[in-house]
């Protein structure tokens, strides 16, 4: 079954629009777990609009899943995750002023610069994820850095899922049988919800991880947290 990671940086949104602690994010990390998530996952950025660079610290501390940090790396990065040692680490392409990830890497550009940063996670014992979109070229150029995986950012698939469910997911399933050709791990992520996760799931193979946070978050302030997560572990059955 393809595993569920729940990104948690919405909870720290919250909680830093009124200061202090109120949601706990270590907390809410605890019952995600406790609730039938498999990994947490949370994104710092450099102005800490979310999650903090103490709130990983806190976190490496408490989590017993899979600990993934995902991220523009840049040195602040590099060295949060190389002190953290998490079980996976994903590196995006969105400079630290984005409002979110919107694209995925141009690996042929920047391959010199992925080699470089993922051969020291890779010697620190870090499984290394790349987000990547569907252009095979990228696919390809992913597996010449050396990454583990390759995430495929997945907002044009839920753009058009609506409108026409096989034909938005068609590339992604071509870029996933691409990755398992290469060798590589395939996971996925961004605007995944509990309309389009279980056709995504169904329809791209060898599928082993999926981070979500807007959407779920969204859904737990009408359904609650532990409902919310069954329903999404639901999908990936």
């Amino acid at each position: 079954m393809t595993r569920l990671s729940v990104n948690i940086n919405k909870i720290a949104t919250l909680r830093n629009a009124r200061g202090g602690n109120m949601p706990n994010v270590c907390k809410m990390a605890t019952d995600c777990e406790r609730f039938g998530a498999e990994g947490i996952t949370v994104h710092p950025r450099p102005d800490e609009r979310h999650i903090r660079y103490q709130d990983v610290l806190d976190l490496k501390k408490i989590v017993t899943t899979e600990f993934n940090i995902e991220g523009y790396p840049n040195k602040e990065f590099i060295d949060l995750v190389l002190s953290i040692k998490p079980e996976q680490v994903t590196l995006v392409p969105d400079p630290p002023e984005a409002l979110t990830s919107n694209a995925g890497w141009d690996t042929i550009k920047n391959k010199a610069f992925l080699i470089e940063v993922i051969s020291k996670f890779k010697a620190a014992g870090i499984r290394t994820s790349i987000f990547v979109d569907t252009q095979l070229k990228n696919v390809e150029g992913a597996k010449a850095t050396g990454t583990d995986r390759v995430e495929l950012y997945t907002e044009p698939f839920a753009t058009d899922f609506p409108s026409d469910p096989k034909e938005a997911v068609r590339l992604f399933t071509i870029a996933a049988e691409k990755a398992k050709e290469l060798g590589l791990g395939v996971n996925a992520g961004h605007d995944l919800s509990l309309e389009n996760l279980k056709f995504f799931n169904e329809n791209v193979p060898d599928l082993a991880e999926v981070s979500i946070g807007h959407a779920l978050i969204s859904d737990a302030l009408y359904m609650g947290m532990e409902k919310t997560i069954q329903m999404y572990l639901q999908q990936l059955k």
